[in-house]
């Protein structure tokens, strides 16, 4: 049978900017997108979906104190495709099962931009301010890192039958990110002066948002000083619930009025 509906729900994330495996209720962002599945038999079937999935995080929110101080933030609103194997635990059906738990497991692609917006609230793409020293010429290893990235999408789910022609799914969704720069932090500090030259007052500015603290104290971090943790790359994660209508009740009047 075929099925094709929507979904919609929350969207988080965990890396340098939030490292809590329930992050506070303000970084998670309503998000959704359009599903269509196919199944070959009760137990198997492929899906594929195009969602618009928002993530946002900030150190202003967090319990450490180090992040408190270097008061970083981000949003990043994405648009993912996505195709895998869904795996039916019970063998659901019209006149089969009518409910039933499930995992999937796959890979996608997304494109996002992260931005922040400064004191003042315009809003700034991270991505060309370098703030790590991507792309300048005194960090030659440090290139811009792709707005297009890869990851795989595990998760898990229940689904029942709502009459004989809707399903209605309750998910959970991890995405392991082949990037760890989602919230435009991985790496360490650059030269101040260094990035003031090539990318403007603003760069250093939104690269450490430190000194907007009322109870900052300290210097902008110097050269080499860690700003992330470049040995994780990050997670997002979606929760939420979705409709799909079982194409199969379309084909046949006698079974849709049972």
């Amino acid at each position: 049978h075929h099925e094709i509906g929507l979904w919609a729900g929350v969207a988080s994330y965990y890396g340098d900017l939030q490292q809590e495996l329930l992050p506070n209720s303000k970084m998670m962002k309503p998000s959704g997108g359009i599903l269509y599945k196919y199944f070959f038999n009760p137990h198997l079937g492929i899906r594929a979906g195009v969602s618009y999935i928002s993530l946002t995080a900030a150190d202003s929110l967090s319990t450490i104190r180090a992040n408190q101080l270097r008061n970083l933030d981000f949003t990043n609103r994405m648009f993912e495709f996505h195709v895998g194997l869904e795996a039916n635990i019970l063998p659901i059906e019209v006149d089969r099962m009518k409910i039933s738990p499930y995992v999937f497991a796959g890979v996608a692609v997304s494109y996002g931009n992260p931005f922040t917006r400064d004191i003042n609230n315009e809003k700034f793409f991270l991505r060309d301010m370098s703030t790590e020293g991507q792309g300048l010429p005194n960090y030659p290893d440090r290139k811009p890192y792709s707005l297009t990235n890869a990851s795989i999408p595990l998760g898990v789910g229940i689904k029942t039958f709502i009459g004989n022609t809707v399903l209605l799914s309750a998910e959970l969704g991890l995405r392991y990110a082949a990037t760890d720069y989602l919230d435009d932090v991985s790496r360490t500090y650059v030269n101040m002066d260094t990035l003031a030259m090539y990318k403007g007052e603003k760069a250093v500015e939104l690269s450490y948002k430190g000194n907007q603290n009322v109870d900052w104290d300290g210097n902008y971090p110097d050269l080499k000083f860690q700003r992330g943790d470049f040995r994780k790359n990050d997670w997002y994660w979606t929760a939420g619930l979705s409709a799909t209508i079982y194409f199969r009740s379309f084909g046949n009047a006698k079974e849709w009025i049972q």
